[in-house]
């Protein structure tokens, strides 16, 4: 049989914060609306139908001091020592985020060094063939980056990148906004390496959209609702905001579902096309942590455009319920977590098809076929 070369992932990494926030930390929070009018409904009402939508439970918060690159350097940390590689040896590191390296304070972004530069520092890296950058690209970013390395790696340029997907939402979260609860932080990491072989495995195909015309505006960032409303004050700009304010993560959460649920399983579908897989031959999707009830019904929507009535048991594994919604760093942070035996009643063997899945401020949708 004739060898070729596969572009497989040789080790994950991931960094959890051992902070827990559950939604009863939430009850003596102010929630209030849009024009800054407190929300009249009791905060147990609004976490309990909060719970019911989105199925978290409690979330992860990063310690005060550290920041988005220090975690995703841990993260890069752990997958290098799983993978055995050589860091010196790294083409790329490429680190997905949306919202640099924000204090405990909160405040604007800082992105200059880009993550990825300060990551390398960080590992101690001296080779400067070692190309590190960063991808913003809402929280299909991570997937992205792994698509991108899988280009240099097939273009016979590069041997081996280290992906990182780092994300500190509660540095961006408006506490009286109750959307914000959906946020956490968290780091994954792969090392994705070129491997000779004598059957397809790897990365196997995959498909990206971006519907930047018409949905651009569904994620954005604000000022706090708290403050008095988005029209008030004589100096704010356009979107509401002062100079000089702190802006926060906001979006449309509606719009965003129904989006979802519209283009996300026909991506998939396009991606299991190209790469020749059919759907009974997929043993998990991994998909973006983004809302629990949302996955759910991308993974019914799914099944259902193959005329099957509902989706294989255990296909999807979640983490969102205990984990929230670390933006980037959900399916690096899921797939280290299955690979290592931490998910109860999931695991994964040689020869296994896997699909990730992620949508996103963009928005953009992206999707992979790969073979274990």
């Amino acid at each position: 049989m004739t060898q070729s070369t596969c572009n497989v992932i040789t080790g994950t990494g991931s960094f959890i914060p051992p902070g827990k926030v559950r939604n009863e930390d939430f009850l003596e929070h102010t929630f209030v609306d849009p024009e800054g009018k407190k929300l009249a409904k009791a905060n147990r009402e609004i976490i309990n139908k909060f719970l019911e939508i989105t199925t978290i439970g409690e979330r992860r918060y990063v310690a005060d001091d550290l920041k988005t690159s220090d975690i995703a350097f841990l993260a890069a940390e752990a997958a290098l020592e799983a993978a055995g590689t050589d860091r010196e040896a790294l083409d790329y590191i490429i680190v997905a985020h949306n919202f640099g390296d924000v204090t405990s304070r909160g405040g604007h972004s800082d992105m200059v060094p880009s993550l990825a530069a300060r990551v390398k520092h960080k590992l101690g890296i001296k080779n400067p063939d070692t190309v590190a950058y960063d991808m913003i690209f809402g929280c299909p970013g991570w997937l992205e980056s792994l698509i991108q390395a899988h280009y240099y790696l097939s273009s016979g340029d590069a041997k081996r990148a280290l992906v990182i997907g780092a994300d500190t939402l509660s540095r961006i979260s408006d506490p009286h906004d109750r959307d914000s609860l959906i946020y956490s932080d968290g780091a994954g990491a792969v090392i994705l390496e070129a491997k000779p072989c004598e059957k397809p495995q790897g990365v196997l195909a995959h498909k990206t959209r971006s519907d930047t015309l018409t949905h651009s505006g569904m994620l954005y960032m604000g000022p706090s609702y708290q403050r008095g409303g988005k029209d008030s004050g004589k100096d704010s700009d356009k979107d509401g905001s002062k100079e000089g304010e702190a802006l926060y993560l906001k979006m449309h959460g509606r719009k965003l579902y129904q989006y979802a649920l519209e283009t996300v399983p026909g991506a998939i579908r396009a991606c299991l096309e190209k790469s020749g897989v059919a759907i009974d031959e997929v043993k998990k999707i991994l998909i973006h942590q983004a809302n629990g009830k949302m996955d759910d019904a991308i993974l019914q929507r799914l099944y259902e455009s193959y005329g099957m009535d509902t989706p294989p048991e255990g296909v999807m594994p979640m983490t969102i319920s205990w984990l929230g919604n670390s933006s980037v760093a959900t399916i690096p942070t899921l797939l280290d977590l299955l690979l290592k035996g931490h998910l109860e009643s999931h695991e994964l063997h040689a020869g296994d098809v896997i699909i990730f899945t992620s949508v996103g401020a963009g928005m953009n949708v992206n999707a992979m076929v790969y073979r274990m």
